[in-house]
């Protein structure tokens, strides 16, 4: 499995234009997604740059000791490392985020960084919408990465991860990932995200969108509520609404959609059932929710099999 887009994280509590004291940690979609599936026994590998500074060996070595293969892991002298600052929200509510990232190492990922890939010896490949989003040089490499993997016979995941603010306008915004989502098997949108990108209200409308743009399965997110499933995974079509997972308080809501997306591709590459795929990404994104930090509550395959056998014994 190939990652991109690394960013280090300072989180703090209350507005940040009063706070002093920062607590420095990993944070980004994509590498949240690869320490989860890491954490739970499989081999992934990470491609992106980073800048040849000390948040950048931060990252690197946070990676490494994640057991991340870290062989596409490259170093940019000219270009720093992403940062961003997250204000620690109160009761539950979703954080303010404020991103550093213009100019950064990643966004200079072009399809020379995958120069070196043996895609013969992929199995998957998990993609999002932010790498697209950096710059035209990155939004190749998706494109070029998605089409090796599909030629190599990989399956292939999809999360939107919507950041409008890094694009020219919301139609290119909506065509690029439409695009890029043809050539994914498991898509993985929030309900609003998908509303935006389809122009479709409900969950199963959006995901016939998508199946019929090729997709084979489409997994969505909905928050406290659970997920909704539609498509073929298991021989025929089939549509199903899972309910979440009861967590007592909210401490960190940034990750629960990359907690779900461990659930549901570790799930998948196990074999499971969409059924039982849905319900383990009900499972890990709550448990993400519940600790401060990104992946800080992503759980390993011992602590998983443990909450996955309560789950079914309730």
């Amino acid at each position: 499995m190939e990652k991109r887009w690394p960013c280090s994280s300072l989180i703090t509590q209350g507005d940040l234009s009063a706070i002093e004291s920062f607590h420095r940690r990993l944070a980004g979609a994509d590498n949240n997604v690869a320490i989860g599936l890491s954490r739970l026994g499989f081999h992934v590998g990470w491609l992106s740059r980073v800048g040849n500074d000390s948040l950048g060996r931060f990252i690197h070595q946070a990676l490494k000791a994640e057991g991340i293969d870290d062989r596409y892991i490259s170093t940019d002298k000219q270009h720093p490392t992403g940062l961003m600052f997250k204000e620690r929200a109160q009761g539950g509510a979703d954080p303010r985020v404020e991103y550093f990232r213009r100019g950064s190492a990643a966004s200079f990922l072009s399809l020379d960084d995958a120069s070196a890939i043996d895609f013969s010896s992929l199995t998957h490949l998990h993609a999002t919408g932010i790498t697209p989003a950096l710059s035209e040089s990155a939004c190749q490499l998706s494109h070029h990465l998605m089409e090796q993997a599909r030629a190599h016979g990989a399956t292939i995941s999809f999360d939107p991860n919507l950041r409008p603010s890094l694009w020219p306008s919301e139609s290119v915004m909506r065509s690029t990932l439409n695009e890029l989502v043809g050539r994914a098997d498991w898509v993985l949108p929030g309900l609003s995200e998908g509303q935006l990108l389809t122009g479709q209200k409900t969950p199963h409308d959006i995901a016939g969108y998508y199946l019929d743009q090729g997709a084979s399965a489409v997994i969505i997110k909905l928050g406290p509520e659970g997920s909704y499933y539609r498509g073929n995974l298991d021989g025929q079509e089939e549509s199903f609404t899972v309910a979440g997972c009861h967590v007592v308080e909210v401490v960190d809501t940034v990750g629960a959609g990359d907690g779900f997306a461990v659930g549901v591709i570790s799930a998948l590459l196990d074999g499971r059932t969409a059924r039982q795929a849905a319900q383990r990404g009900n499972l890990i994104g709550a448990q993400a929710i519940q600790v401060v930090g990104d992946m800080e509550g992503l759980p390993n395959r011992e602590r998983l099999q443990a909450l996955e056998t309560e789950l079914y014994s309730a």
